[in-house]
């Protein structure tokens, strides 16, 4: 049986904390080089960066930016992606489903139902990649269960079901299957998308404090500067931009990519820059920055549809983007 951690070990051993409790900055994830196309339309190019031990790293960028395809090539989710992607110096398809489920936990933006199961179910589902399909719990598992929802302050809901909860207290659970997983990297695709304000805060104050290495798409430019240390800014599958908040959100740099005049602000309240946008006099309804990219494909996620059915590449314009 393998070992299971105590709640201490739930997020990293504290061996692996730095003294302000971010987690060491020795580097986890190398990608080098990575490409991906569909049908010849290339929709990353040439990405390359870094993620250290304890980052919490915001990709961001426009609509159809390749924000999502570049989440599901990290997870190996597309088998046909180029380059190289290390984790801890190994090649990442030299690991097998349940070992890359050990090191990555996956929350989206839209669950997809889960019929009939709990909140405690739901978080249960983290003790698979440890776990026969047809063990039994210990007393460790159940206990870790609970632990970790105390953590997102659900343990009062933990028989309610998962599909009759709010889009926020959702996302609680899935953090806290993630914290049961014990993954060394967690991967949020979209994490306050329709959300409120406060859920939106509520969700990114609880991912910070978690002290574990962050990889998420962020649309809201604010709250990525609020809760990450670096961004990644892509733009028509390019990397434009890998660095602070206040070297990424340059205006002019964020002018060109969005296509909208921007202004920042260095927040003294918040310690970290704000930047707002207003459309230009005569500005086309139609020419925004990634006009010309979304006349094949509108959005990532058509993209990852017509892997699917290769014939509807061109047609799938209408998909919800990343």
């Amino acid at each position: 049986m393998p070992h299971h951690a105590t709640h201490s070990e739930l997020a990293l051993c504290s061996d692996d904390l730095r003294s302000d409790g971010r987690a060491l900055m020795s580097t986890l994830l190398s990608v080098e080089s990575v490409s991906w196309s569909v049908e010849q339309h290339a929709i990353l190019n040439n990405i390359s960066f870094d993620v250290k031990r304890g980052d919490i790293i915001g990709i961001i960028g426009p609509n159809g930016a390749g924000k999502t395809s570049l989440l599901k090539c990290l997870l190996n989710q597309y088998k046909n992606w180029q380059g190289s992607i290390k984790l801890k110096h190994k090649n990442l398809t030299q690991y097998k489903p349940h070992e890359l489920a050990q090191i990555f936990a996956l929350v989206v933006q839209n669950s997809p139902p889960i019929f009939d199961l709990t909140v405690y179910d739901v978080v249960r589902m983290g003790l698979l990649p440890y776990k026969a399909l047809f063990a039994r719990d210990t007393d460790i598992d159940k206990k870790e269960i609970m632990l970790a929802l105390e953590k997102v302050g659900l343990a009062s809901s933990q028989h309610q079901f998962f599909n009759t909860l709010s889009g926020g207290e959702q996302q609680r659970v899935l953090i806290a299957k993630a914290l049961v997983q014990k993954a060394k990297i967690l991967v949020l695709d979209e994490p306050t998308n329709h959300l409120d304000i406060f859920y939106q805060h509520q969700i990114l104050q609880l991912v910070k404090a978690l002290n574990i290495t962050v990889i998420m798409t962020i649309h809201d430019l604010n709250l990525a500067a609020q809760y990450c240390n670096r961004l990644l800014l892509l733009n028509k599958g390019h990397l434009v931009s890998n660095s602070t908040v206040d070297e990424v959100l340059a205006p002019q740099v964020l002018t060109e990519v969005f296509g909208l005049p921007c202004y920042r602000e260095d927040a003294q309240h918040c310690g970290v820059p704000r930047v707002y946008f207003y459309p230009a006099p005569d500005t086309e309804t139609d020419s925004g920055p990634n006009s010309e990219m979304n006349a094949s494909i509108d959005s990532d996620m058509s993209a990852d549809i017509n892997m699917n059915n290769s014939s509807n590449v061109k047609n799938d314009n209408k998909s919800k983007t990343a």
